[in-house]
């Protein structure tokens, strides 16, 4: 039941023991291979808190001075004593766990929920509101409100806190250095993801080209993110705008995925290229840029040598529009109101596991070119996807 959990808060010292070769690494996501009868969902819902106070709305602080004002410690402590299992970095509660749910916090303080597999997309939509349930009215006793939106729409970025977890100090470090949107990214944006299931490599081929020749349309089905620094963006998904600048060596559409019909190894063979933030060891996130996975396998670091958890942690690293795991993670929507956040399930769902629905979605599609799919990818995350000019 945790196999769709966000693992990226909870992961060992890597003690699986050193990964001999790379098709270790392929066999990894067929080890990920699932019965049809078998198949899940599972929903991620990223939310952005805000403190309200009596001088206004502000970004919600990990912790205040004030015992008082609000703050995610607190907040996550009142769901502790409610029975959710604390996991912590030093002193420092950074995720929950109960029944095979997860909440974890993204690096400007988004409260996630992690669900778990689900049989069905309206089972997947109630544990949502089951979570909202539980979550508000806590949140309201102590000033916090949550907003449906895909990106903070007021203040800067430098009014957001960093949450006080090592991978994001790492991070914040690493991606200014590759693109100039990765701090807007993990600071101020939100988003509402499904994991699916696929029962061969062959079927988790379709499901990745159909996700990702459809990604540009379902940004924009789902746009909630029109203001920045308290503006109209001229956009309606800021948030999708900021992936167009944040590392293009980990994110965007991936061509190989819409040519031949190996997934497993061109999927590891990208990944083993595209450079570590970090290595973990000894409850610490020790940065490594530059350090390749293919070359951490090849040679170790500092005495380090490459584990299938390390291998575990890098894959949750790499942000393209669909993501490979050991499961198909879907990642094109802005989070926003309730009604669309239970619905995202649904169209996936529809779109990945009936196949008739897949049959037509990849018959419209697969004849378009890469730089078709790229040239909509960019007018659906900014460039097109906007509000007509006063003309």
């Amino acid at each position: 039941m945790e196999r769709y959990m966000n693992k990226t808060d909870t992961h060992s010292d890597a003690e699986t023991g050193p990964v001999p070769t790379v098709q270790d690494l392929v066999k990894h996501f067929h080890d990920g291979e699932k019965a049809e009868g078998r198949f899940r969902i599972g929903v991620e819902h990223e939310k952005i808190g805000v403190a309200l106070r009596p001088d206004g709305v502000f970004p919600l602080p990990y912790e205040d001075a004030d015992p008082k004002a609000p703050q995610i410690r607190a907040l996550l402590a009142a769901l502790v004593e409610r029975g959710w299992k604390p996991l912590s970095e030093g002193d420092n509660i950074i995720a929950l766990r109960k029944d095979g749910s997860s909440i974890t916090l993204e690096p400007g303080g988004q409260f996630e929920l992690s669900g778990p597999p689900l049989e069905t997309a309206v089972a997947a939509a109630r544990q949502v509101d089951e979570h909202m349930a539980e979550l508000l009215p806590i949140a309201d006793a102590m000033n916090i409100a949550f907003i449906a939106v895909g990106f903070r729409p007021l203040g800067t970025w430098d009014d957001v806190p960093w949450m006080p977890k090592g991978r994001y100090r790492v991070m914040r470090e690493y991606l200014p250095k590759h693109g100039t949107l990765g701090v807007e990214m993990m600071k101020r944006t939100a988003t509402v993801q499904a994991n699916l299931d696929y029962r061969s490599e062959e079927d988790a081929l379709q499901k990745m080209r159909i996700s990702l020749g459809v990604s540009a349309l379902v940004t924009a089905l789902f746009a909630a993110s029109p203001l920045k620094d308290g503006r109209p963006a001229g956009m309606k998904s800021v948030r999708a705008a900021c992936w167009l600048d944040t590392d293009n060596e980990r994110c965007g559409l991936l061509p190989f995925v819409f040519e031949g019909e190996s997934l497993f190894r061109s999927y590891a063979e990208w990944a083993l290229d595209v450079p570590m933030f970090f290595v973990y060891r000894h409850h610490t996130y020790h940065p490594v840029e530059g350090l390749t996975f293919r070359r951490f396998l090849r040679e170790g670091h500092e005495g380090a040598r490459a584990t299938l958890a390390d291998w575990e942690l890098h894959l949750s690293t790499l942000f393209p529009e669909t993501r490979l795991k050991q499961y198909v993670e879907v990642r094109s929507a802005d989070s926003g109101p309730m009604a669309m956040i239970r619905a995202l399930p649904c169209l996936w769902r529809g779109l990945l596991y009936v196949t008739e629905s897949r049959d037509a979605a990849w018959a419209l599609t697969r004849d378009w070119t890469f730089a078709e799919r790229q040239f909509l990818s960019a007018q659906g995350e900014g460039e097109a996807w906007t509000y007509p000019s006063a003309a």
